[in-house]
């Protein structure tokens, strides 16, 4: 996405509002949890005032994550919010302050930025996607709930529970 310099010099201080699809799917190419995102959507207000230049944009889009459970695509709606300030002199030493070489503003690496500075530690399936994608046995192995092992007698003291059995029977033949 890309912002001509000598375009915000015209609007005189005014902000220059634009709106536009962006293509950030090389995003899947780094090393990170996104398998797929569509184009986002990206908004905003551009301001130039002497040499800085201040964008404060939005950034609307899905990304498909990984589901920390079972590894199911998880399809992530995303709003980010954004506000980045620019320079066109190389005099401007502040640390938060982007030099802009030459007449063109390309916002799309700071679209990258901060889409992967939202993007979340881990997503969770709906439960209908989960349970429907999860294992319940594999070789030598068999998931076993919480309900399940507390209903479940441990083999160590099978004998004892057999032992209580029958002396609670021979309790009850007695009366």
């Amino acid at each position: 996405m890309k912002l001509f310099i000598q375009k915000l010099k015209q609007s005189q201080g005014e902000p220059v509002l634009f709106q536009e699809k962006v293509d950030i799917s090389d995003l899947t190419d780094l090393e990170n949890d996104i398998r797929r995102i569509d184009p986002v959507q990206v908004e905003g207000t551009a301001r130039m005032d002497g040499e800085d230049i201040a964008c404060d944009f939005q950034i609307k889009g899905t990304m498909i994550l990984p589901c920390a459970r079972t590894l199911v695509d998880v399809p992530y709606n995303f709003v980010v919010h954004a506000i980045e300030s620019f320079t066109t002199t190389s005099y401007h030493q502040e640390e938060e302050v982007h030099l802009v070489n030459g007449e063109v503003l390309d916002l799309t690496p700071f679209i990258k930025e901060n889409v992967l500075l939202e993007m979340p530690i881990r997503v969770f399936a709906d439960q209908n996607k989960l349970d429907a994608n999860t294992l319940t046995e594999g070789n030598g192995w068999t998931l076993v709930t919480e309900q399940e092992q507390s209903e479940k007698v441990d083999p160590r003291l099978e004998k004892l529970k057999s032992l209580l059995d029958d002396n609670s029977n021979e309790d009850n033949s007695k009366e």
